[in-house]
């Protein structure tokens, strides 16, 4: 039974990396044949779009305030959220969550991108929780991984509307 449960583990780790690696050379692609601002604009758009499909099934039946949405999506990270490390603060009216590990981050670690791409292709990652998020009905606001504020990864802030200061 362990070592099936290492097995899915590896498979999991390994479908992570891969759409890392996908997001990386489509981004490539884009800018080729677009520019770099245009192709990280259609990118946002796409992998916000997509989080708004998830958050339609994922929150259906969740109250809309922080402390819900964000129970919720925690409780869907991958192997028990494992592969997402994380520490989560909640109040009535806010959220935080601090990612202590990305695979999709590591594999574009691992791969030897230098940390400017890696920056870039995290803030592109981030647009999908935008999309998840706002599709929730919460202000969102997201400080994605970059070298100079180092910690980890994503640092996700879900909020009342109402009482939010995020635009």
């Amino acid at each position: 039974m362990l070592d099936e449960v290492a097995k899915l583990r590896r498979e999991l780790e390994d479908a992570f990396q891969n759409r890392a690696h996908l997001y990386r050379l489509l981004l490539d692609e884009l800018e080729t044949e677009v520019g770099a601002e245009r192709a990280r604009t259609v990118m946002m758009q796409a992998l916000e779009r997509r989080g708004q499909e998830v958050a339609q099934a994922l929150f259906r039946d969740v109250s809309k305030d922080p402390r819900s949405v964000g129970a919720r999506f925690l409780s869907v990270s991958p192997d028990n959220g494992m592969m997402f490390p994380h520490e989560a603060q909640a109040t009535d009216e806010a959220m935080t969550i601090r990612v202590h590990r990305c695979p999709l981050k590591d594999a574009w670690h691992t791969s030897g991108l230098p940390p400017e791409r890696i920056a870039t292709l995290c803030q592109l990652a981030g647009a999908f929780d935008k999309g998840l998020f706002e599709a929730a009905g919460l202000a969102f606001s997201n400080e994605t991984w970059s070298e100079k504020r180092g910690g980890g990864c994503c640092w996700i802030t879900l909020q009342r509307p109402e009482n939010s200061d995020v635009s």
